[in-house]
């Protein structure tokens, strides 16, 4: 029986689309939000889908800007960005087939965005950047502060910035260099939350031989040289050392579960006590005598006060190595239970960062801030020795007897990402203010918008704009009127 040959000829064919699987770093919120391709800014994977539906609250218009688009096609055929609407489709966009435009404003509250990417050797990809049309001022999480000429200037960052690749320099205290990110600098000097972006206010001054770099609110800041310019931002003030506010507070304030009782090569006792944890005080630092998860610092303020950041560093001796990896916060009022300090979008305890050697000092900011009198720092990680010294920034709380309002927070809804508001509550506490030397000043509260703030002087008039955040957490713009 004769035997037949059968040869099959298989041609290339292109993969399947990998739906759903070529999304990157993505960060949305109720009014803002941060996209981008897989693995931006690297090289964007082959045959891959994003596709993302953005929503703002009803009644606004959206607001987007690409911060970034470098993809590999020049037709747009199988490599391409669009933004869809109800009614419009924008894009595609690739290549240099279609200019990009810097601002896209659309006439819904909603959009979905498509990335496509089919066979390709090179490309970032995207990285966008949106918020509602309550801020115009939106700018992207890759602007430097080099971009702008102004001395004095106001942007609305958007969520999400932290994680986007890109250096910064400086602190809060020094200043930061004009070649840093500028959104990614505010999230490092706690004036906005990652999680919900925020307005900023910008300030040019003249720049320094040296920026020093720093850990604050997860973001490493990097030492650097000489610049012509640096910024800063405006603040409302509560930023003061809560230790020196009215000189040390007394040691029987500060207390912990244990202390480490060290005797060393001579036979000396040496008490590693609580007394010894204040940043200001040279010396070693409080450490526990135990190694768990049930010790504690606490503080005694004596008053309740508006907290809204901690420094930190560890035993500050290089013959000890000891220092707090990670904690969380704990905090109450006379006669009150202890509540632990939560995530801003979440019901799950905030664990900060701290430490990662003996000597440098780490910031943290509280977005919103604590209000309570006693404050307890519960070490979650750390080496080999739980040690530490602390330094609690914030304010006094000014009597006043004007209340105001904010959104109740909620998680996102799991279908849109948006976070919604479901209720209004009343905050008691009013916002701190520092006193100025401007003369006879006279400060009202317009009744019909208590947001409203204006301070009068016979020389000087000054808009305030007061955007009051979650729990008493406020952003000021001062803008001089003509």
């Amino acid at each position: 029986m004769p035997y037949t040959c059968c040869f099959f000829f298989l041609s290339p064919s292109p993969l399947p689309l990998q739906t759903g699987d070529g999304c990157g770093h993505m960060v949305v919120y109720q009014d803002s939000g941060t996209l981008a391709s897989k693995d931006y800014p690297g090289t964007y994977p082959n045959y891959t889908v994003c596709e993302k539906k953005i929503q703002i609250p009803q009644g606004k218009r959206l607001i987007l800007k690409i911060g970034d688009l470098d993809i590999e096609s020049q037709k747009c055929e199988s490599n391409y960005l669009t933004i869809v609407s109800s009614s419009t489709i924008h894009g595609p966009y690739c290549g240099n087939m279609m200019p990009v435009p810097k601002e896209i404003i659309l006439d819904t509250n909603e959009a979905t965005i498509r990335f496509e990417s089919g066979s390709h050797v090179s490309g970032r990809g995207f990285l966008l950047s949106y918020a509602s049309s309550d801020h115009p001022d939106l700018i992207t999480c890759l602007e430097r502060a080099n971009h702008h000429v102004k001395n004095e200037y106001s942007r609305y960052c958007p969520a999400g910035c932290r994680d986007i690749a890109g250096d910064i320099s400086g602190n809060i205290v020094e200043g930061y260099r004009d070649t840093s990110l500028l959104c990614k600098s505010a999230i490092h000097a706690g004036v906005v939350a990652d999680e919900l972006g925020g307005q900023i206010n910008v300030i040019q001054q003249k720049g320094v031989s040296r920026y020093k770099g720093i850990l604050a609110n997860g973001i490493l800041s990097q030492d650097g040289s000489l610049s012509d310019k640096r910024f800063v931002f405006t603040s409302n003030g509560c930023n003061k050392s809560l230790s020196l506010e009215d000189g040390f507070i007394p040691n029987s304030h500060i207390t912990a579960s244990s202390s480490w009782e060290e005797t060393t090569e001579i036979g000396e006792s040496v008490q590693w006590s609580p007394d010894k944890a204040w940043l200001q005080v040279q010396g070693i630092s409080w450490a526990s005598n135990h190694s768990n998860h049930r010790e504690w610092l606490e503080i005694d303020l004596g008053e309740k006060k508006r907290i809204t950041g901690i420094r930190t560093t560890g035993s500050t001796m290089l013959k000890f190595n000891f220092y707090v990896k990670t904690f969380i916060m704990n905090y109450k009022n006379n006669n009150s239970k202890w509540r632990t300090y939560k995530g801003i979008l979440s019901n799950e305890e905030k664990v900060f960062q701290g430490n990662s050697n003996y000597g440098d000092v780490v910031r943290n900011n509280f977005i919103p801030p604590i209000v309570a009198r006693y404050v307890r720092l519960i070490p979650h990680t750390w080496h080999q020795r739980i040690a530490l010294k602390v330094e609690l920034i914030g304010c006094r709380i000014m009597q006043a007897n004007n209340s105001f309002s904010y959104p109740m927070w909620q998680r996102p809804s799991q279908s849109t990402d948006v976070v919604i508001g479901k209720e209004d509550r009343t905050i008691t506490e009013p916002i701190p203010s520092e006193e100025t030397s401007l003369g006879n000043t006279r400060t009202m509260l317009t009744k019909t918008n208590p947001k409203l703030l204006y301070s009068l002087n016979k020389n000087h008039f000054l808009f305030q704009l007061i955007r009051f955040h979650f729990f008493g957490l406020c952003d000021v713009l001062n803008l001089p009127v003509f």
